[in-house]
């Protein structure tokens, strides 16, 4: 079930950009703009097509996918309209149906035939039925187009659409082999991270080499090779082509956070603070590498830090005012940490020292005192609703600690009568109920959510993972699942939860399909667990142990790992 982490933004230590452990390269996607989202009902409805279409929608709205297809198709054929041709064709794809997507994309194409969208479309399809010479004809099509941006449309196909990673890394080689893809930096680096992702590494070295031939001195191909490196597990040859980069960082503040976020995936958070370190600082950078001095424990460093901003803190600087109090917070010196926070000025800074305050309160073991303060913000007429409402979700934090149970609870009572049908105060309780196993009173209060707002995708995609994970009721996860996967069919949580109803459904070879194209997307020890069960389950135990000892790096602590160890006896 997803963490509260979007509700504590506020409540926890500054540590910076947290890395998500996707790559860098994974942003070059996203900046293109190719993740769509089909949940968004059409502006206007052809005529005829009113009733189909209000069919398809509530049958989408109810997670229903292969009904939502049939219905948008039926209105696609009625209308002739190109805008429900293409929906009809992406939910068909969503949804696993490829006689219904190829007639979608028939009708879709007489509409609008050369379109990047539809081309993309077809290639997915064709590399869903592991047609590999019409999904290279096609992908080829896309990357020798005019269009500066069609090469992101291949990538996207080639990234997403199959099931076979092999045929994948197959067919971007033959590209290079006809130097098909086109020379422009951004795509050869997206297609080079694309190959690591593909766990292919013989292809992505040959990219790398490509790159550095084709464009000689460029540091973000340095970045690349020290990525490539990274995940070869060459750690030390990854730091030094990283060590080259240095004189450029020092003129650039672009290449110095990419730097220090592939320092930091390397498990060097202290060489990510040094090369932050280099060049200008202001509060952003300051506090980027209090957070990565932070993280690897480096008490020394973070102290000397500390004294440096220390002196620079004559005036009332609310923001550094705030950074020194969770400096010193983490470094042990609660009663410091209380004066800086108490010496905050203003402005929203003020609002986070305070809440900030309770939790020093906390942990100088002046508990009474941490309560009082907590109450006084929830009270306090002048605090704007966000932190009247994290203070409750920080004393229910704070309950928990003390192991609390009944006070954790009343805590959200109090909160849900201050504010009632709260979003973040309903998901708060239900991860409450689900620890204690409480899965009725969960699945209320996730509902709740659902009711005031339908298209909550978190809410959605965590009823949908409880109920396949705590329950039978896998038919009706699949279509709360379905419902948070039209809204976004790149997350990898929702890929994963996907994976793990197709598992719980006893359909192995897709769960596992979706569960890797997770992990491709997130390194996360959760994830990893699921794929370890599933193939201990079918057998593979030895790659099983593999995923295992991935997520016992890390989070040895993470419940799913707990539980699945003990399951498989690995």
């Amino acid at each position: 079930m997803p963490a509260l982490a979007r509700y504590f933004r506020n409540l926890v230590l500054v540590r910076g950009q947290e890395s998500r452990k996707t790559g860098w390269w994974l942003a070059l996607l996203l900046a293109a703009g190719t993740t769509q989202a089909i949940a968004a009902t059409p502006a206007k409805t052809p005529p005829g097509a009113l009733e189909p279409v209000m069919a398809g929608e509530f049958a989408l709205q109810s997670g229903q996918l292969n009904e939502a297809a049939r219905w948008y198709l039926e209105a696609a054929r009625v209308s002739g309209d190109a805008g429900l041709a293409e929906r009809a064709a992406r939910i068909a794809l969503l949804a696993n149906d490829d006689k219904r997507a190829a007639e979608a994309l028939s009708l879709w194409r007489k509409q609008a035939p050369d379109s990047l969208a539809i081309r993309t479309a077809e290639a997915t399809l064709s590399l869903r039925r592991g047609d590999a010479r019409a999904a290279r004809k096609q992908l080829e099509g896309l990357l020798r187009d005019p269009d500066k941006t069609a090469w992101a449309h291949a990538f996207v196909a080639l990234g997403t659409g199959g099931k076979d990673p092999k045929l994948a890394a197959r067919l971007l080689g033959e590209m290079i082999d006809d130097d098909a893809i086109p020379q422009q930096l951004q795509a050869w680096l997206a297609f080079g991270g694309l190959a690591q992702r593909l766990d292919d590494a013989p292809l992505a070295e040959r990219i790398v080499g490509e790159v550095v031939k084709r464009f000689p001195g460029e540091p973000r191909v340095a970045l690349l090779r020290a990525s490539q490196l990274r995940e070869a597990g060459k750690n030390d040859e990854a730091k030094q082509a990283l060590a080259k980069l240095l004189p450029q960082a020092e003129r650039d503040p672009d290449i110095r956070r990419a730097m220090a976020a592939e320092y930091d995936l390397l498990g060097d958070a202290v060489a990510a603070a040094d090369v932050l370190a280099r060049g200008p600082q202001d509060d952003r950078s300051y506090g980027m590498r209090a957070s990565l001095l932070a993280k690897s424990d480096n008490n020394a460093a973070l102290t000397q830090l500390y004294d440096e901003l220390r002196k620079q803190a004559a005036q009332p600087n609310p923001s550094r005012r705030l950074l020194l109090g969770q400096i010193a917070e983490f470094l042990k010196r609660y009663d410091e940490a209380l004066e800086w926070y108490r010496g905050v000025p203003g402005g929203q800074e003020r609002w986070i020292a305070r809440l900030r305050s309770v939790n020093v309160l906390y942990q100088l073991k002046r508990a009474p005192e941490a309560y009082a303060e907590v109450r006084r913000l929830q009270s306090d007429s002048s605090a704007d609703e966000d932190v009247s409402r994290d203070a409750y979700l920080l004393e229910a934090e704070l309950r928990t600690k003390d192991k609390d149970d009944a006070g954790e609870l009343d805590v959200y009572a109090r909160g849900l009568a201050a504010y009632p049908d709260d979003g973040a105060l309903l998901y708060g309780r239900a991860l409450a109920w689900e620890r204690r196993d409480r899965i009725d009173r969960a699945e209320a209060d996730l509902r709740k959510v659902l009711v005031a707002d339908p298209e909550n995708v978190a809410a959605l995609n965590a009823l949908g993972y409880t109920l396949a994970d705590r329950t039978t009721r896998y038919t009706e996860a699949m279509e709360l699942i379905d419902r948070a996967r039209a809204a976004e069919p790149g997350n990898a949580a929702i890929i994963d939860s996907h994976g793990w109803v197709l598992y719980r459904l006893g359909r192995n070879e897709e769960a596992l399909v979706q569960l890797r194209r997770a992990f491709t997307l997130q390194k996360d020890p959760e994830i990893a667990a699921h794929i370890g069960e599933v193939l201990w389950m079918t057998g593979k135990k030895e790659e099983a142990r593999k995923y295992f000892d991935e997520a016992r790096k890390l989070d040895p602590e993470n419940r799913s790992l707990q539980r699945a160890l003990s399951k498989t006896g690995a």
